[in-house]
Formats: C-alpha cells, sequence, structure tokens
C-alpha cells in the first residue's frame, strides 16, 4: 500500500535500498531483522505463503531483484511442481536451519508446502570452506548465489569462503523470499501424538518445544524432516556406525589481508602423503610435525586443514595425554590450547613454503583464535531414511536429511553433495504422498534411492546438471527405483496394527510367483500355520518351528504326500534315518516341482539344527505353488506337463515381437534344449566342465500341423532355415577345400534341429489354441544338489550362490578370467562366445579379431534375422575351433 505523500518512484527506490540491504545482510540475525523491515515497510505479509513470492517480485523492481527473480522462475517452472499446487495444503516442518535443512524447504515451498523451519541458534558461525561438487555450484547459482555473494566460487578451485555460514546464508535468503517460515532460538525436544479423545479431530501432530510459550508450540504438520545433524531427536531412526583407524583433523583460518603477496600464494588442492611422501617427510624432519595430508583455501580467510598423527601431536605437547578412549584423549581438558596454535601454524606456513607474510588467526563467534581439533574416525548412517506414523486417524510422514540421515566422509567433501540429493528425495517422496500414492509404495521408493547415496560420487551421476530436478530419474543414471518392495518396509508404517489391511489402502502389492529371483513375502508365521495344518496327524510329524521341527525328513516328506499322495509312500518310511528321508524329499521335489535343494540330506541331517532361513526360502516356494487351489495345481501336473506358470521361466505366450522371441530362445536354448558339440572341440571340453545341463533332453511335441495355406508368417523361421541350411551344405571351406561330410552332417543336423524347435516355438505363439508341451526331464536320484558352480565345477546351493549371464557361481568364484580378481555384478563384462568373464581392463585388451568379430556378429544379425542367427551362430561357435571362427562361421554367414 502506498504511503500518503510518497510517489510511485520513491517507493519503488525504497523497496529497491530495502531488498539491497536485505541481500547485502552478513549475519543471521541481520537477514532475518532486513526481511522484517521489508516487510514492514512494504506492506508485505510473511505468514501468506502462498502469495508472498509473487508480491515482493512486484514490490523490488530494481535491475538486481529482477535479475534473481528470472532465476527464481526458472527454477519454479519445472513441472514436478504443478505452479506451486503439487503439494498444496501440505505443512512441513524442517527441525534445523543448516544448508541441506534449508535446501529441503526451499524445495517442499517450490511445491506449494507451508513450510517451517526451527533452528536453536540464531548466529551462523562456522567458518570451514566446503569443495563443492559440480552439479551442486550449478544448483546453488540456479537459485542466485551470485546475487547474495558475489565472489561465490569464483577461486582456481571449486570452494566458496567460511562455507557453512555464507551458504546458510545464502539459502536463508532464499527460502523467506519464496514464503518459508523461519524460527531461531527455538529447540525441538519430541513429537507430541494427537490426542485421543477428540469430537471432531481437529488436533493433528505437534511438537514440543522450548521455549514452551512460544507460537510454533501450537503449529500442526503433516511431515517432519530432520536435518539438525548427527544429535538427530526423532525417534525410529536406528544408527549404523561405520569406525575406521583414528583419524584427528585440525582446521584453521587465518587472516586475509588481501595484498599482493597473499594473492599470489597457490592454493593446495589436497596433497597426501602417499602421492607426495618427499613434502611430509621434509615437513616432519624441518618441524617435527607428522601429516598424513593438508590443504589450502584462500578467500575471505586463509583457510587449512590437515590430518595429524597421534605421536606428533604426544610429542609436539599438543596432546597432554596418551588415552585409549578417543572422547578423553581429544577432551578439552587434555588439549594444550597454545600449542595446538602453535602447531597448526607451523604447518601453514611450511605448507606455503613461507610465502604468507603474516599468520594471524581470525577470531570466531566466541572471539577466540579460530583453530579446531577433532576426531573423524567414526561416521554415522540412519539404517532407514524415513517412516509413517499412524494416531488417532492423523498420519504422519517423518523423514531424515543431511548428516541426520547419512555423515559424510569429511576428507572427501561430501556431506553438502549427497545433502542436496537427500534432500531432493526426500522433497520427491513428499509429493508422492502429496499426492495420493500408497503409503508403503513411497516408502520402499526412498529405501531404493537412499541404497543410492552413499554410492554417489561426481563420476556416477548424471551430467547433464540443466535437466536435474527433483525427480530421481533426472540425477541418477541407469535408477532402480523398485529394488526395496513394499513389503519389506511394513515395519516402517507404525501404527500399532502393522498387519491389518490399512497398510495397503493405496493398492494391492504384488507378489511375485518367480521365487527363485525375488524373496517370498509370506510371513514366518504364517508358512509355519500352514505347515501345521498340512502335516497334522501324521506318524512321528510335529512341526512347532522352521528348523529343529524338520531335522529328521518326515515333516517335509508328510508335506509332499499331502500335497501329491502317489508320489511317496509316507508308511515305508524309518523315522531314524533323517539322510535318507531327506534326501527323498528333496529329490521329488526338484524332479516333479523344479525346486531345487538347498543343502543335501546327509548335511541336513548331521546339522544340530537346520538354517531358519534356509528353510523358509525352501518350504516357502511349495506354498507359493500349492497354496492357493491344490486340486487344481495337483491336476495340471499329473497331466505329465510342467506347466510354465509353475516354473521361473518365460511363458512362450509373452513373446510379442522378434527381439523377445530372441531372448526367450536363447533362455530356453541355455537351459533346456540340447547343444550338438563336436568331441575334439577343446570349447566343448570347457563348456562340459561347468554345464552340466548340456546332458539334459527336452522335446517340444507340436500336438496338429498347421493347416494348409496357412504358412505365411507362422513358417518364416523354417523357410529361412532350411535356405540357409542348403546354402551351407553347398558352400566350400576357406580356400577352396571342401567340407568333410561328418562336419558338414553335424552342422545340418544341430541347425535342423534348432530351427525346428524355432519354428514349433513361433508357430505354438502364432496358432490359436496351441501351447507348447514340455515332457518333464528324468532325475537321477540321490541327485540331491542344486546347479553347479561354472568356475570350479562344484555343487553351488541356493543360499550361497548368485546368477549372472544364467550361470551359477560361488561368491568367491566369480573372478576375472585374466587376473582373477574378484567381479562384483555390475562391474563384470562377459563374452558370450567364450562364455568367460572379464574384469573392465582384461575385456577392453582381448584380441582384436575376437572384437570384430563381435561387431561382424552385429551386423549379421541384423541382416539375416536376429531370432535364427543368434541360434546359428551360438551353435556354429560350439563346433568351430577359435581358429576358424574370423573365416568359418562367419564368412560363410556373410556370404550367406
Amino acid at each position: 500500500m502506498q504511503k500518503m505523500g510518497e510517489t510511485e518512484d520513491e517507493r519503488t527506490a525504497q523497496a529497491g535500498q530495502l531488498f539491497e540491504n536485505f541481500a547485502q545482510a552478513s549475519t543471521c540475525k541481520g537477514t532475518l531483522q532486513a526481511f522484517s523491515i521489508l516487510c514492514r515497510q512494504m506492506d508485505l505479509d510473511p505468514l501468506d505463503y502462498r502469495n508472498f513470492y509473487s508480491n515482493l517480485k512486484a514490490t523490488a523492481t530494481n535491475w538486481k531483484a529482477k535479475a534473481l527473480w528470472t532465476k527464481l522462475d526458472k527454477r519454479a517452472n519445472h513441472k514436478e511442481y504443478s505452479k506451486a499446487k503439487a503439494c498444496e495444503g501440505m505443512r512441513c516442518l524442517i527441525i534445523g536451519g543448516g544448508p541441506c535443512g534449508l535446501r529441503t524447504a526451499i524445495e517442499l515451498a517450490l511445491l506449494g508446502a507451508k513450510v517451517v523451519v526451527m533452528e536453536k541458534r540464531d548466529t551462523f558461525s562456522r567458518n570451514n570452506v566446503l569443495h563443492l561438487w559440480p552439479y551442486t555450484i550449478h544448483d546453488l547459482r540456479g537459485l542466485g548465489a551470485k546475487k547474495f555473494y558475489g565472489k561465490f566460487c569464483a577461486g582456481a578451485i571449486d570452494h566458496i569462503s567460511e562455507c557453512i555460514r555464507q551458504l546458510q546464508l545464502m539459502l536463508l535468503k532464499v527460502a523467506l523470499i519464496l514464503g518459508v517460515e523461519v524460527h531461531v532460538n527455538v529447540d525441538f525436544v519430541q513429537l507430541l501424538e494427537p490426542p485421543e479423545n477428540q469430537e471432531n479431530g481437529e488436533t493433528g501432530w505437534r511438537a514440543e518445544i522450548r521455549p514452551l510459550n512460544h507460537p510454533l508450540a501450537d503449529f500442526e504438520f503433516d511431515v517432519v524432516i530432520g536435518a539438525n545433524g548427527r544429535r538427530n531427536t526423532l525417534d525410529g531412526f536406528r544408527r549404523k556406525e561405520f569406525r575406521g583407524k583414528l583419524a584427528i583433523a585440525i582446521t584453521a583460518n587465518f587472516v586475509n589481508r588481501n595484498t599482493t603477496a597473499e594473492a599470489k600464494v597457490e592454493e593446495i588442492s589436497g596433497v597426501a602423503f602417499i602421492f607426495n611422501q618427499k613434502f611430509f617427510l621434509e615437513l616432519k624432519e624441518e618441524t617435527g610435525i607428522d601429516l598424513e595430508n593438508i590443504v589450502y583455501y584462500r578467500d575471505n580467510t586463509h583457510y587449512f586443514v590437515m590430518t595429524a598423527k597421534k605421536q606428533s601431536l604426544l610429542d609436539k605437547g599438543v596432546i597432554i595425554h596418551d588415552y585409549i578412549e578417543t572422547e578423553k584423549l581429544l577432551g578439552q581438558d587434555n588439549v594444550n590450547q597454545e600449542a595446538l596454535l602453535s602447531y597448526a601454524r607451523e604447518a601453514a606456513d611450511f605448507g606455503t613454503n613461507y610465502q604468507l607474510p603474516s599468520l594471524d588467526y581470525a577470531v570466531n563467534h566466541c572471539n577466540q583464535p579460530d583453530v579446531a581439533m577433532f576426531d573423524f574416525t567414526c561416521m554415522y548412517a540412519s539404517e532407514n531414511a524415513a517412516l509413517f506414523r499412524e494416531k488417532n486417524g492423523h498420519q504422519l510422514l517423518v523423514a531424515l536429511v543431511g548428516d541426520s540421515l547419512l555423515e559424510p566422509f569429511w576428507p572427501m567433501g561430501t556431506g553438502c553433495a549427497r545433502g542436496f540429493l537427500a534432500a531432493f528425495d526426500t522433497v520427491w517422496m513428499v509429493r508422492g504422498w502429496a499426492q495420493g500414492r500408497n503409503p508403503l509404495e513411497i516408502l520402499a521408493e526412498r529405501e531404493s534411492l537412499y541404497r543410492l547415496l552413499p554410492q554417489t560420487t561426481t563420476e556416477n551421476i548424471s551430467k547433464n546438471f540443466d535437466q536435474y530436478t527433483i525427480d530421481p530419474v533426472t540425477r541418477y543414471p541407469n535408477l532402480n527405483s523398485s529394488c526395496v518392495k513394499p513389503h519389506q518396509v511394513r515395519h516402517l508404517f507404525i501404527d500399532g496394527q502393522q498387519d491389518s489391511g490399512l497398510l495397503e489402502c493405496g493398492g494391492p502389492t504384488h507378489r511375485s510367483v518367480n521365487l527363485s529371483r525375488q524373496e517370498s513375502d509370506i510371513r514366518p508365521s504364517r508358512l509355519l500355520l500352514w505347515c501345521q495344518k498340512q502335516t497334522q496327524g501324521y506318524r512321528g510329524v510335529d512341526v512347532t518351528n522352521l528348523t529343529s521341527s524338520w531335522k529328521n525328513g518326515l515333516a517335509l516328506c508328510a508335506l509332499i504326500h499331502r500335497l501329491r499322495p502317489e508320489l511317496i509312500d509316507f508308511d515305508s518310511l524309518n523315522e531314524e534315518d533323517s539322510a535318507k528321508n531327506n534326501q527323498l524329499a528333496f529329490d521329488i521335489v526338484e524332479s516333479e516341482f523344479g525346486i531345487q535343494p538347498v543343502t543335501t540330506g546327509k548335511e541336513m541331517a548331521a546339522d544340530q539344527d537346520p538354517d531358519k532361513l534356509m528353510m523358509v526360502l525352501y518350504i516357502s516356494k511349495l506354498y507359493e505353488m500349492f497354496h492357493n487351489s491344490p486340486a487344481s495345481v495337483a491336476g495340471r501336473l499329473q497331466s505329465g506337463v510342467l506347466c510354465p506358470a509353475l516354473t521361473p521361466h518365460p511363458s512362450h505366450h509373452t513373446v510379442q515381437n522378434a527381439m523377445s522371441f530372441h531372448l526367450l530362445l536363447f533362455r530356453t536354448a541355455r537351459k533346456r534344449i540340447p547343444k550338438v558339440q563336436c568331441e575334439n572341440d577343446p570349447m566343448n571340453k570347457r563348456r562340459k566342465k561347468g554345464n552340466n545341463y548340456l546332458d539334459e533332453v527336452c522335446i517340444f511335441k507340436r500336438k496338429s500341423a498347421p493347416p494348409a495355406g496357412e504358412g505365411g508368417e507362422q513358417n518364416k523361421v523354417r523357410s529361412m532355415a532350411t535356405q540357409l541350411l542348403a546354402k551351407f551344405e553347398e558352400s566350400a571351406a576357406p580356400g577352396g577345400a571342401p567340407r568333410s561330410k561328418r562336419t558338414v552332417g553335424k552342422v545340418s543336423s544341430a541347425i535342423g534341429a534348432r530351427a525346428e524347435t524355432l519354428a514349433i516355438l513361433y508357430e505354438s505363439d502364432h496358432r490359436p489354441n496351441a501351447s507348447p508341451c514340455v515332457v518333464r526331464k528324468e532325475f537321477p536320484q540321490n541327485l540331491g544338489g542344486s546347479d553347479t558352480c561354472h568356475h570350479c565345477s562344484k555343487r553351488v546351493y541356493v543360499v550361497e550362490r548368485f546368477s549372472v549371464e544364467g550361470y551359477f557361481f560361488h561368491r568367491e568364484c566369480f573372478r576375472c578370467d585374466v587376473c582373477g580378481s574378484t567381479l562384483r555384478l555390475g562391474g563384470h563384462a562377459y563374452d558370450s562366445q567364450l562364455g568367460k568373464f572379464y574384469c573392465k581392463l582384461h575385456y577392453s585388451q582381448r584380441r582384436p579379431s575376437l572384437q570384430s568379430s563381435s561387431r561382424f556378429q552385429r551386423r549379421t544379425l541384423l541382416s539375416i534375422g536376429l531370432p535364427l542367427m543368434s541360434v546359428l551362430h551360438n551353435l556354429l561357435g560350439q563346433i568351430y575351433t577359435e581358429a576358424e571362427q574370423p573365416h568359418g562361421p562367419l564368412h560363410w554367414a556373410q556370404s550367406g
């Protein structure tokens, strides 16, 4: 509202000056005071969070303010915010006014939520300089950091002077501009549950705070976010401790007088002992100071940080007595402050080659020399990132960000970078809840993202910073946001009745039939109850648990007998022969139901008590297969057909195109179809060592041939196979030498078998009311094992194996074929032609001929037909030796 007698130009000039005072404020108190004056003089209501930003934009119209509005508008226009409507009506409380808490507040305000920040201090006094990741710098610039602090990242090294203090000031100003309500000198004590006896349920979740009479005590909220550092006071978050070797850090800030001599001194981005031993040895010899690393940044102060060795501190008198306990070792009573000042000054002087004219300590907020020594041996991380609470009809979303969630590894400067990523992920979760998603689903997604956080580096996040939003897809390449399933986070929904249907009010949690790839979501109590009902009344069977009750094998045999009585003669079993009983049950379950054993009968009998996890995993597969309609399933099995719905392999009826058909055939051929091989082929010998399934025989039958005239697309693959086979038999070997009849015969019969199988599968997919019939293979009795390790050829059981590229390995056997180093999933490379695994380095150093073959293979598959050539090339690779490969089957395929 314009005051009487005040012209429009005068009001505009006054608004510009008031905004400039606010933007240039250098302390927390000064910023809040300048903001209060701006709002009062310009008649702006800071509590009107929905309209405050637009009203301030209309009031402050000077060029500097307009430049800031341009940046903030660009951010606010992200589609995820839905023009500040995405979280409209949501009320959020953030505990802690550090960089991560304020960054979270800004994003929630852009989503349209009512945001309140409480901070127990009224000063920003931390002078530690922080190394910023490139994306963090880009993000802060997008919020107008340069408008508030012109020296932002202006040095040769990406950092910000007096980092945390300046960073907090910048983010505080942006938060206030966007309508965030900030309260200082307020301490959070605990959450207050909604009272039980409410007529209309009008009182929701609140916080107990100090001082008790503060207006914030009546604030009701839907979301509370802990951002108050490692001292997090929110319940429900257990912490994990990561303890390393004792590490003592020293930080020191010296006065920068901005002289020419000081400007010439080179900064030190980080020097470690292992990279420059000469420097540190000379430092120790000359001064007696023994360091592991040192860093120097120059801006408003000369900032040094170093990691000192304990013995050096003891020798120099910095630490008075040597104690085992770290807290006692670095306690105030055990540190000589004068010796510490001298120690840090000497190290800084030597590190800069004595080029700084003077090293006078800057003064901290306590009017003391700004030097500190602390321990960063231990790091803490929360076991979970978020949880839901429900009480008396009111739900509350609780989350952590910043050091409360994951403490950074201090020397690497990951705190701010990972803190901002966690803030974005948390805000994305709040957005999902505001839009009505199932609480369990958003908790599962949040925990999936949290698993990525400790692994993030500058190298493995997206490099397109302009595209960054709160949507995790824009920040994490190859994101898997569903690696944690909803049933795995049920314990994070705290309402006193976790087993009720309220947990899944937003939709059912889908179960996977494929228990070989995804764990069952059956509770052990339900599984035990089912087993008790199924085995009730059997001689010598008393199932009271999922361990010792199964030791003698009778319980497992009784379970099989109840499900399929014809498979086992229960009355003939000897209760004393535990090994035989268990082995018989394992063999039947494997041969009839396709469920592989987790151990052997002898091992089962020898163990004092079977492992509970192992038994739950094994029995739950039977439960999933039979608990819904046992009679129907038993009828399908009695017909002699292994129904695709009961196997972990993909159903043939889901194939819709050539690529999916190719994948299906590849998997089927690997696991079910026999491979014709030459006895003298060295590759054959290597494959036989690790693949006992090559001897299995699976026959695909057709119930009826397609009618005449229906050939078209259905017989396309059969036609291609016939033509290629004819060309191959007519072709000659390289150099004009004819191929032997034996070789041609082997290839012909093998191609014919594969093409026949391919055609049958293809036709069954396209012919109505037709389905492939798979005849069960005969399993040798007393097989008793699971699969064979591809590396050592020894048996590998379900509980100790993992699968890569269709092969099974012991975890310690998954190694590079060249250097023998242990590989990790996702960090390996696979040569499908040789069936070998490599580390990334040695995969790139393979023979050029193999690399060119791979390139040619891709061209061949595209030109002749992906599904058929995949099979043919795989087969031909088994018959020819490696020496023939570049000129044998590949040459023939190209000429054909």
